[in-house]
Order: structure tokens, then C-alpha cells, then sequence
């Protein structure tokens, strides 16, 4: 009988992140980030329904 494993070994786990006390900068941040995100999303948006405006170059189809 031989003494080693077989298969691959079970990662170890990794201990819990520890919640930290957001101070009220760090809130600031966050709120400032999702406004702009949301911001962003709202212009991306309003881009993809309104279209160009004059309906862009129109090509004749002749050759």
C-alpha cells in the first residue's frame, strides 16, 4: 500500500473578510460613483432611442 493521495487536495478556505465601519467619505464616494453610473447609463440611453439626428449619410444606389 503506498502512502500518497490521490486526486487533487481541497483548497483551504479562505477566513471571512471582516465588515468594515464605512465612514461617512467612504459613503460620499459611493453615492457619488452610482449617481455617475446612473448618469451614464440614463445618457447611453437616451442615445440609443433618439438616433442621429438628419438621419446620417443617405446613399442614391446607383453605381
Amino acid at each position: 500500500m503506498s502512502s500518497r493521495q490521490g486526486g487533487k487536495l481541497k483548497p483551504l478556505k479562505a477566513p471571512k473578510k471582516d465588515k468594515k465601519d464605512e465612514d461617512e467619505e467612504d459613503k460620499a464616494f459611493k453615492d457619488k460613483k452610482k449617481a455617475d453610473e446612473a448618469a451614464v447609463k440614463a445618457a447611453r440611453d437616451k442615445a440609443l432611442k433618439g438616433g442621429a439626428p438628419g438621419g446620417g449619410i443617405k446613399k442614391s444606389g446607383k453605381k
